[in-house]
């Protein structure tokens, strides 16, 4: 069993019985800064909003900090981080992004960092293909927008897709809700989860599931 929790932005834990992954904690957002315990953390690129380390703290001995292109292994999970840009004008706005495919519990999570593409290349689908659930950044103005943002995910076709990256309340950056991708996405209404619990055994197989996460208090 592996738990999902979003801590708002594009910072989520996910925890299994033996490890615990964080994606780009965050600064000063305008959120309330969490203080959370890792045993892996993964920084898709060096903004402020996506690479505060003084809120993490080691869950076991030391941390493992991942913030550059390759292919890892720490205590039994691994990574690859894949180079992207975050922008539509192969970085010459806004530089470079990681995007990242993690194995954990048999089940592979990838999340998306800063992705401002349009489309991924053959070798970036290559590097993230068996994807079961995918963590998209959907704001737009930043990064891309809700409906590329459903276009990304039938190419990477996630048997879940958790949007992130996107205008909740008390964020100070100016970015667009998630209601154009829920849109994109053919759903309406989708009530938010205080966290997601899964499992291999359990993940949908006919059509993939839209999951709107309650940022953590």
């Amino acid at each position: 069993m592996v738990t999902i929790k979003w801590y708002g932005h594009s910072c989520f834990s996910i925890k299994s019985d033996k490890v615990i992954v964080v994606f780009d904690p965050y600064g000063d957002v305008g959120l309330k800064t969490p203080k959370l315990l890792a045993d892996i953390v993964l920084l898709s690129h060096s903004h402020k909003d996506h690479n505060n380390l003084d809120i993490v703290s080691p869950f076991k001995k030391e941390i493992k900090i991942v913030d550059n292109p390759g292919e890892y292994e720490y205590l039994g999970i691994n990574i690859i981080a894949i180079p992207a840009w975050h922008d539509k004008k192969q970085g010459k706005e806004r530089g470079e992004t990681l995007l990242f495919a993690v194995r954990i519990e048999n089940m592979v999570f990838g999340h998306l960092g800063d992705l401002g593409q349009e489309k991924l290349s053959e070798k970036q689908l290559e590097e993230l293909n068996g994807v079961d659930i995918l963590l998209i950044p959907v704001g737009g103005k930043y990064t891309i927008n809700g409906e590329e943002a459903s276009k990304i995910a039938n190419q990477i076709d996630p048997r879940i897709v958790i949007p992130m990256h996107y205008k909740i309340e008390g964020l100070n950056i100016e970015l667009d809700d998630e209601s154009s991708f829920v849109k994109a996405e053919g759903g309406k209404g989708i009530e938010p989860k205080p966290e997601l619990k899964v499992e291999k055994k359990n993940l949908p197989q006919e059509e993939r599931d839209v999951v709107i996460l309650a940022p953590q208090k």
